[in-house]
């Protein structure tokens, strides 16, 4: 597929070939609602389970901050942390309790995908299209996502993560530049480079080390939320599609390249991974910690954790991802 071709001169035309070319509609029944993590079997959690040797646990969450990285984008706005009870008011007796009760509460308001988070399947639309080629409008309504709510993922996400660290292996220091396209040729010689246990499986999560989140954290926020950014390339949609990953996080904003490489379009790799493909996609993450462990011990697979929370009709969830190894 010649993307850089069509990116200049039929990029509707690619993202509606590619569309057709990886849809999964059908695949697991016409009422499915569970897309690519239908890839995560109960012998693949077993077979996970197995990965867990020394018991180190990772995090590769970002923080939930007030200070970043939106910057208001579509009403995109940063964690609203407010307390509601503090120690002020216990140790002055203010709070009603009897016998030197004391505690304390708190509040947050942001978005759902302002720091690390999945997309859900009704995140994302293709020409009208949502995930299974159900109708936009029937599934994604004024109350939220009535099909396939975040919530359907609640108790799936538990599977074999590998981490491809294509920021080692292709950038400078560890970190890729903004504007770099990760092509499927580059995935396979990191995979050749990091060993066998890097290869690709079905039913796992692949998490996608750019070194973006590494420059942003010693550089500040900056444009991290929306602007030019490493990531993947349109053209690595058969990749997602042939190797049956459950699922695929970056450590940037947006998962593909930025400025995206078709003229005028705008987030091309989504609309064909999320919709037609069912693939869950994995933004924001931070898996720097994991990664300079994985370089040490040679082993780039772990079992990993990352159960969106319970919210009813969301079309996208925080998340702490755990990486156990």
């Amino acid at each position: 597929m010649n993307t850089n071709t069509w990116s200049r001169t039929q990029p509707m035309q690619a993202i509606a070939e590619a569309a057709e070319r990886y849809r999964n509609w059908g695949r697991w029944g016409d009422d499915d609602v569970l897309g690519t993590l239908n890839f995560i079997t109960e012998a693949k959690r077993v077979q996970a389970a197995t990965l867990v040797r020394t018991g180190e646990s990772f995090s590769l969450s970002q923080p939930f901050s007030s200070e970043g990285p939106q910057k208001g984008w579509r009403r995109r706005t940063n964690p609203v942390h407010t307390m509601t009870d503090t120690g002020v008011e216990a140790e002055h007796g203010l709070q009603g309790f009897p016998h030197g009760f004391g505690g304390a509460d708190d509040v947050i308001s942001m978005p759902l995908q302002c720091s690390t988070q999945w997309d859900g399947l009704g995140h994302i639309f293709d020409r009208g299209k949502a995930w299974n080629g159900r109708p936009a409008s029937a599934v994604v309504t004024s109350e939220g996502d009535q099909v396939t709510g975040i919530e359907t993922a609640a108790s799936r996400i538990v599977t074999r993560g590998v981490l491809l660290d294509v920021g080692r292996v292709f950038g400078t220091d560890g970190e890729l530049p903004d504007g770099f396209s990760i092509t499927e040729e580059h995935l396979e010689e990191v995979i050749k480079d990091q060993g066998s246990t890097s290869h690709i499986r079905t039913g796992d999560i692949v998490i996608i080390r750019t070194g973006q989140y590494t420059r942003t954290k010693r550089e500040g926020w900056k444009d991290y939320a929306g602007g030019v950014a490493p990531g993947l390339s349109f053209g690595t949609a058969g990749w997602l599609y042939r190797n049956e990953i459950a699922g695929i996080a970056t450590d940037t904003w947006g998962f593909e390249v930025r400025p995206n490489e078709f003229e005028g379009a705008f987030q091309p790799l989504h609309q064909v991974a999320i919709p037609n493909m069912g693939l869950f996609l994995g933004e924001m993450w931070d898996p720097d910690a994991l990664a300079v462990h994985c370089a040490a011990d040679g082993r780039y697979e772990f079992m990993l954790s990352a159960a969106p929370l319970r919210i009813m009709g969301a079309v996208g969830s925080p998340v702490n991802p755990l990486a156990i190894k």
